[in-house]
């Protein structure tokens, strides 16, 4: 039903494309079922564990090891896609992502345990996914509207964003904080049914090599991703650790709706924004947009800490969403201009997602400095005037798309 209103909508609006549109209505159906799946219970992981009584110090190590070992099983994924294409990886990604999230329900019960295979099979799904996800889209894009694609791919995103982690929320208050994870474990085998009804948009069993590599064209944009994976870890981990610690300590399972609140209430400003960045970007603004993104978003990242009270969170939230969408859609469009010119596309892409994962590991280490020398609560708010100097790094990417 989702990929026939996709269809039926976008059609008649976008007729030359690299592929038809039936398979990029089927990705945009499929990437969003899978977002409802993971932000039912991505956003509520890290403080489930404060909750069952993990420290931070322990948290954020974990962390750093989950995103220091997918820079390794980037390359693997790009092995297993160029082999036999996105869609059977992002088949195999969504079937791990079952196993992922029973591990964290069972983890009050089995302890460490359950958290490393939590770990170990959400590192698989999500590296195979993500680079995976890059590959398909950057091939079925439209060729003349590649951003109003990429704004309609963040509409349902946001969506997606908006209301998963408020039922996430609701579920936890009434169920308990495990029944979302068994409840997302479900909604991950729906996301993978879309693909499956049409071939492969790439070549399957293709080879990948290093030589030959346009390093020259590709590493301005390959450096800017550790900006991308700092921002990304602030925002999406270290932001509801700081809410759930400072803000609002010592909250039960009433935290998972307020966090679930102040994450959908930005919902309406996605929406509304993503649509006018799409037409920028087709208009070749997309470099003065990424620009001013990273800039706005440097500045959201100093007022985090003096955000204490619900209004001002709320506030943040908002500015932050509007930041990150001109940075996340102008990016992207630069990023599969980038993909389509270097002849190596899956190679491209694969160092793409290694580079955001090395800064990603970078911002748990950041963090894990900054509370073992001013304690838990002001070393995350410490954090966040380092990560403003960081996303900065996500503005010299120099896109020779926008260099026109």
């Amino acid at each position: 039903m989702l990929k026939n209103f996709i269809y039926h909508f976008l059609e008649r609006r976008h007729f030359w494309r690299y592929a038809s549109f039936s398979e990029v209505a089927e990705l945009y159906a499929s990437r969003t079922l899978r977002v409802i799946g993971i932000h039912l219970a991505s956003g509520f992981a890290s403080v489930f564990l404060i909750q069952i009584g993990y420290s931070l110090s322990f948290i954020m190590t974990y962390w750093a090891i989950y995103f220091l070992s997918k820079i390794p099983l980037s390359y693997a994924a790009a092995l297993i896609a160029a082999r036999f294409g996105p869609k059977h990886g992002i088949f195999i990604s969504n079937v791990l992502y079952i196993p992922a999230m029973a591990s964290l329900a069972l983890a009050p019960y089995f302890g460490l345990w359950a958290i490393i295979s939590w770990g170990a099979c959400m590192a698989l799904s999500a590296t195979l996914y993500q680079l995976c996800y890059l590959i398909d889209f950057s091939k079925v894009k439209s060729v003349d509207h590649a951003g109003k694609e990429i704004g309609f791919m963040n509409i349902l995103e946001k969506i997606a964003i908006g209301v998963s982690p408020l039922i996430g929320g609701l579920v936890a208050l009434f169920f308990g904080a495990q029944a979302i994870m068994w409840v997302a474990a479900s909604v991950f085998l729906l996301a993978a049914v879309p693909l499956m009804r049409t071939s492969e948009p790439t070549r399957t069993r293709q080879k990948i090599a290093f030589r030959g590599f346009p390093y020259r064209t590709a590493w301005h944009s390959l450096v800017s991703q550790v900006g991308i994976g700092f921002d990304v870890v602030s925002t999406a981990h270290i932001w509801g650790l700081f809410i759930a610690i400072v803000i609002f300590p010592g909250w039960g399972d009433e935290i998972y709706v307020t966090l679930g609140a102040l994450s959908s209430i930005t919902i309406l400003t996605a929406i509304a924004i993503s649509y006018a960045y799409g037409k920028l970007i087709d208009r070749n603004r997309g470099g003065d947009l990424l620009s001013i993104s990273v800039i706005a978003n440097a500045v959201v990242h100093l007022f985090r800490p003096f955000a204490v009270g619900v209004t001002p969170i709320i506030a943040t939230n908002i500015a932050n969403e509007v930041a990150t969408t001109g940075i996340t859609m102008s990016y992207m469009r630069g990023m599969f201009d980038t993909a389509d010119r270097s002849g190596h596309r899956i190679m491209y892409l694969c160092m793409i997602e290694m580079m955001a994962n090395f800064g990603a590991a970078l911002a748990c280490g950041v963090l894990l400095i900054a509370i073992s020398l001013v304690g838990d609560n002001d070393g995350l708010r410490v954090f966040f005037f380092v990560a403003a100097g960081f996303v900065l790094l996500a503005g010299t990417a120099r896109f020779q798309l926008y260099r026109k």
